[in-house]
């Protein structure tokens, strides 16, 4: 959730200040462990003294005579998690982003631009990675009533390596930065975006949309540390546009799932 207050400071200037409030929701998986400590958790045990499965009322177990060839084989192509009930689903953790006030004030005569940013991190034990995506609420994003900063649209298929506003307009615009973002929000570190593997600051700028835009991902596990992705927005209005002055709330929902 985006939030951007805009309070009137005059009849000539209009304060606006932005509250990003960024959810993360994760695809976690449900399941019953049979063995936990506090660093562990074994998801399926095997007791190498039979062959069969039992249950009860209240519990089911399986148990094999034994196990030969086990282990995790990797290729190219492939990974093989080898022996008897290897590791049946994968965990992901998300540590969602925290509020954000975006500054310095924006004049509603003068014009100006406000900056803010949110960082949140996943962490999976998936061999295949996993994908992130924003997805905002509304179009435009940014909106106080009847009036709204326009979503940013870049000048081409990818986005603007450097971010431009016309005098007489205003728009809103996010950039993701990390490691795992993918190539659409690299750069070549010069002046291109949607190429190489530079994550230059402030550059690759985009506007958010109703559907689903692919802000993080990765095609391996990151266990133990995690991976972090911070968001940066800016909302800007130009030098001879008049922007209303009210509170400006953007509401964006991150979801995360295992691949």
């Amino acid at each position: 959730m985006k939030k951007i207050a805009i309070h009137n400071a005059g009849m000539k200037k209009l304060a606006i200040m932005v509250l990003v409030a960024t959810i993360g929701l994760g695809v976690l998986v449900a399941q019953a462990d049979t063995m936990a400590s506090p660093h562990y958790v074994i998801q399926s045990d095997s007791l190498n003294f039979g062959g069969l499965r039992s249950t009860s009322g209240s519990y089911a177990i399986e148990d094999t005579l034994g196990e030969v060839a086990t282990g995790i084989s990797s290729s190219t192509n492939y990974a093989l998690s080898a022996g008897y009930q290897q590791m049946q689903v994968v965990g992901i953790a998300v540590v969602p982003a925290s509020n954000v006030t975006m500054s310095p004030s924006i004049g509603g005569v003068t014009g100006g631009t406000a900056n803010g940013s949110a960082t949140f991190q996943v962490t999976t034990d998936d061999a295949a990675g996993y994908s992130a995506t924003i997805q905002a609420s509304s179009s435009p994003a940014l909106v106080s009533g009847i009036y709204a900063f326009p979503n940013y649209i870049p000048a081409g298929a990818s986005p603007d390596f450097a971010f431009n506003v016309g005098a007489a307009t205003s728009t809103f615009a996010f950039s993701p930065k990390g490691s795992d973002t993918p190539t659409r929000y690299k750069d070549d570190g010069v002046n291109t975006c949607g190429t190489g593997s530079s994550n230059t600051a402030g550059a690759c700028w985009d506007g958010l949309s109703t559907s689903p835009i692919t802000i993080a991902s990765r095609t391996s596990d990151n266990q133990p540390a995690g991976t972090a992705t911070t968001l940066n927005f800016r909302a800007a209005s130009g030098s001879s546009n008049i922007q209303p002055n009210g509170v400006y709330v953007a509401t964006t929902t991150i979801t995360v799932i295992a691949l």
